[in-house]
């Protein structure tokens, strides 16, 4: 056999060793895959506390996982990283979180991108600590699950998390409906399988529906306006059974009428514009632009707002039979998250 012949048997048995190492990883994903069913239902911890009138404070919080705060960036936005440096970063920016809620009491808190075990959050328990520090009822729906996730150098891997309501009220039953999901075999393997986290609590002979959420971020946009279209259709069956109804979270759209902060980045990721036309008569939305609620994460936050691309993408949708009688951004520079929270006070009619 002559040394050319060599050379190419040798590389032909490397492109076949790699040919079968992506199968066996293809096959492993696909048996593997998160695949919920259209409405499941969801096991609440604990079940004391009633609505006792028709005041109600919520709280809606995307942590991203406890790694995304003042000194994280993140890939798929123009940054670098896939998970904070050390588990201190994480360990220390739940803390921060945990202390808001603390010191932002609330009747029930919507938290979005909290994990359970995965290895971008050094498998912290995060859901748990919320819970055990606020002591508040729990109920957890994933939308992130997936044993291995094989992208990018380093990759993620193991991610188990997603949304998370935590409430002083007894929750009468507690179900995860699932949303549209706008990618294919083989990408919908090991990405994202967006949810509502739907609470029902018993008042005065109806339901006042907590709905929880986090809508797609990277699609090509058919997907939010899918999951935007779907929720809107379970917010108004709801309402016309006679229930109360508040939706709220990350839209990872802007909402209409809000120009306070405009588009200074293009490249890496921009938000989808959610129609003013979208409501039926009666129902509004709750969002406050006088801080923005989110921030592009192409690299660590200097404080330099001006050189910062800056959103208002979370907040909330209510029914007719739900007075708002105050919505509020609180500021806090994006020092634990990479995104604020946001404040919700309302009045059930």
């Amino acid at each position: 056999m002559t040394k050319a012949k060599r050379v190419l048997r040798v590389i032909g048995i490397i492109l076949a060793v790699i040919v079968a190492l992506i199968a066996v990883l293809l096959i492993f994903l696909t048996v593997t895959e998160y695949k919920p069913g259209p409405v499941e239902e969801v096991a609440v911890t604990g079940t004391s506390g009633k609505l006792p009138d028709g005041h109600v404070r919520v709280l809606t919080c995307n942590i991203g996982y406890a790694g995304l705060g003042k000194n994280q960036d993140f890939f798929m936005d123009g940054g670098s990283m896939v998970r904070p440096a050390e588990k201190t970063d994480v360990e220390t920016n739940l803390q921060g979180i945990g202390n808001t809620l603390l010191e932002n009491p609330a009747d029930a808190v919507f938290v979005q991108e909290a994990d359970v075990d995965s290895h971008r959050s050094y498998n912290i328990d995060e859901a748990e600590y919320l819970a055990g520090l606020t002591g508040k009822n729990a109920a957890l729906a994933y939308n992130f699950k997936a044993a291995f996730v094989p992208y990018p150098i380093p990759m993620i891997g193991k991610v188990e998390g997603g949304l998370l309501t935590l409430t002083d009220y007894g929750v009468e039953s507690a179900s995860r409906v699932a949303l549209p999901v706008p990618f294919k075999w083989p990408v919908s393997t090991c990405n994202l399988k967006r949810c509502l986290l739907v609470c029902r609590v018993p008042y005065e002979g109806r339901e006042l529906v907590l709905v929880n959420l986090h809508l797609e971020a990277y699609d090509d946009g058919e997907g939010k306006i899918a999951q935007t279209n779907m929720l809107m259709d379970f917010l108004t069956e709801e309402y016309e059974k006679g229930n109360y109804v508040i939706a709220g979270g990350d839209f990872n759209q802007t909402f209409p009428d809000i120009a306070q902060y405009p588009a200074i980045d293009t490249e890496n990721w921009a938000p989808g514009v959610l129609d003013a036309d979208m409501l039926p008569e009666g129902w509004q939305f709750a969002v406050d632009a006088s801080s923005p609620t989110c921030r592009l994460l192409s690299g660590p936050y200097t404080g330099d707002r001006e050189q910062t691309q800056l959103y208002v993408i979370d907040g909330f949708i209510l029914s007719p039979n739900v007075f708002l009688n105050s919505v509020q951004t609180l500021d806090l520079d994006f020092e634990y998250a990479d995104h604020n929270p946001v404040m919700l006070d309302v009045e059930l009619q």
